[in-house]
């Protein structure tokens, strides 16, 4: 879904335990809603702004709300400059 390898999954559920999933009896792991956006903001934190681990853990602990706020608006602004894109090489096309 995120693209994330299992095994680097399972390293941040060590590293960051509040966004661990729940588990049932078998073991098997159950991300809810809030597991998968707490794991896309680690994502964005440790890979799209290079962050080291110790410094998104204190990001994510203290400004997870603008950090969801800056990726919805970061995904917002890719798609409309994809559509852009799109259109400005349909343009050249008809010329």
């Amino acid at each position: 879904m995120l693209g994330i390898v299992p095994s680097t999954l399972r390293y941040w559920e060590q590293e960051f335990p509040e966004c661990s999933p729940r588990r049932s009896a078998s073991n098997q792991r159950y991300y809810t809603p809030e597991n998968i956006e707490c794991i896309r903001i680690i994502h964005y934190l440790l890979k799209v702004k290079g962050l080291r681990m110790e410094a998104a853990k204190e990001q994510l602990r203290t400004n997870r709300e603008n950090i969801s706020r800056n990726m919805e608006i970061i995904g917002i602004l890719t798609r409309t400059r994809a559509e852009l894109q799109e259109m400005l090489s349909a343009l050249k096309k008809r010329r």
